[in-house]
């Protein structure tokens, strides 16, 4: 017997219905002062806050800066978790350049309207997690830090690195690792090995005296002789070293956020041209040049602290790495007060930094009230920089740096005094 073929019968394909439009008032809503405005925090671990029971919803804080409102924190703390998910918005990712802002927009269908807002200064805070007991307190050393009472005080340290191993983040495993890189360099075998390496190595010490003679005799900033142009002849990156410039970015966020600097926290040179840093286009140049700005406070700042009257200058914060660099340069460990040769060096490096701000062309009058000096004073250190005076118009003299570099004679100098 044939067998019967068995015929399925076909599905009738089911027409999608089209989308109906909706149509809605677009409702932007602006930044209203007074008004908090919405912030967002994602969380690249794919922690997912909605997963949860409604009774279990994580604890959210926004924590802001007393004295600096467009600083903020953000902490999401899961119930019944030693974890904390914590994002800032100056440092990290949030304190990248934004070359955008963003807005958060809310359809309300049953009234059709469309409602845009504009998030908390631009920032999109990035929630990485965090053990807090992992986390040193400033006030509080490592090994005082409690993790369990049953762990003896000279495992602490071996348990603390292990859950940091395993659950910290990866900037603070990779401070870990350079703490076990730096301890290791004092141990008896690498301290031998590295004076074995000492004496096989040859060091040209007369190019080393020639530079440091040159700089001490003259009391200015690395200089190059050989520049053709103003930028080449005082090196940037021979004042402001690479690793500073991450911490030199509280002018450039003020202006990013929209806000004024206060004249009582930076100086007149600085707050009289804050304005242009919205005029620069470029954001890596805007960002440079109020990175300028910002060492030019510090060194002022720095020399305020060690003088007299430290009144002015006691409550700013200079980054614990541009102290600690002012500090070997200028200070001398044996007396609270500069010396006469190290106030002197001190401001050749502001001076040099203000021709940078004004692009070679500068009035030194309100830098003069910044470093509490008279503008004769002041102009004769100008000079010996090896700038020139040119007038502008009917406009004060303008200090300009021509090319090439050429000191003044320091015996005339002398004799002139």
């Amino acid at each position: 017997m044939e067998e019967t073929p068995t015929i399925t019968p076909k599905k009738k394909k089911t027409k999608s219905k089209p989308y109906s439009p909706l149509k809605a008032k677009i409702q932007v809503i602006g930044r209203q002062p007074g008004k908090s405005e919405p912030i967002i925090g994602y969380f690249p671990s794919g922690y997912d806050p909605a997963a949860e029971e409604p009774e279990d919803a994580p604890e959210v804080t926004v924590l802001k800066h007393r004295k600096k409102p467009h600083r903020m924190e953000m902490v999401v703390k899961p119930q019944d978790s030693a974890v904390e998910f914590v994002g800032k918005s100056h440092a990290g990712e949030g304190a990248m350049p934004q070359r955008c802002a963003f807005a958060l927009g809310v359809l309300d269908k049953a009234t059709g309207t469309l409602k845009i807002v504009s998030i908390a200064s631009d920032k999109i805070i990035r929630l990485e997690p965090k053990i807090p007991a992992l986390e040193k307190r400033e006030d509080e050393p490592l090994n005082q830090i409690v993790l369990a009472e049953d762990v003896p005080a000279e495992g602490r340290a071996d348990k603390l690195k292990k859950l940091n191993q395993l659950y910290g983040t990866k900037r603070s495993v990779t401070m870990a690792k350079k703490l076990d890189a730096l301890n290791q360099k004092h141990a008896p075998e690498v301290v031998e090995e590295l004076e074995k390496k000492m004496k096989d190595l040859k060091t040209n010490q007369k190019a080393l005296e020639l530079e440091g003679a040159a700089v001490n005799n003259r009391g200015v900033p690395h200089y190059n002789i050989d520049a053709t142009t103003p930028q080449q002849a005082y090196p940037l990156d021979r004042i402001i070293l690479e690793g500073e410039w991450d911490y030199l970015l509280d002018i450039y966020e003020l202006v990013q956020a929209g806000s004024a600097l206060d004249p009582s926290s930076y100086p007149s040179f600085v707050c009289n041209r804050a304005h242009r840093l919205k005029e620069i286009q470029d954001d890596a140049e805007r960002m440079k040049m109020a990175c300028i700005f910002s060492y030019i406070t510090h060194l002022i700042k720095f020399k305020d602290q060690h003088s007299a009257d430290a009144s002015s200058a006691k409550r700013h914060h200079i980054p614990s790495i541009v102290k600690q660099k002012l500090s070997t340069m200028f200070s001398t460990p044996e007396i609270h007060t500069l010396t006469r040769e190290k106030i002197s060096f001190l401001i050749s490096h502001v001076l040099v930094l203000t021709l940078f701000a004004d692009d070679f062309r500068t009035d030194i009058t309100d830098i003069a009230k910044d470093l509490k000096m008279s503008s004769i004073v002041l102009r004769d250190h100008v000079q010996h920089l090896g700038c020139k005076f040119v007038r502008d118009g009917n406009k004060a003299s303008l200090a300009t740096l021509p090319i090439p570099l050429q000191f003044p004679d320091q015996g005339k100098r002398k004799r002139r005094r």
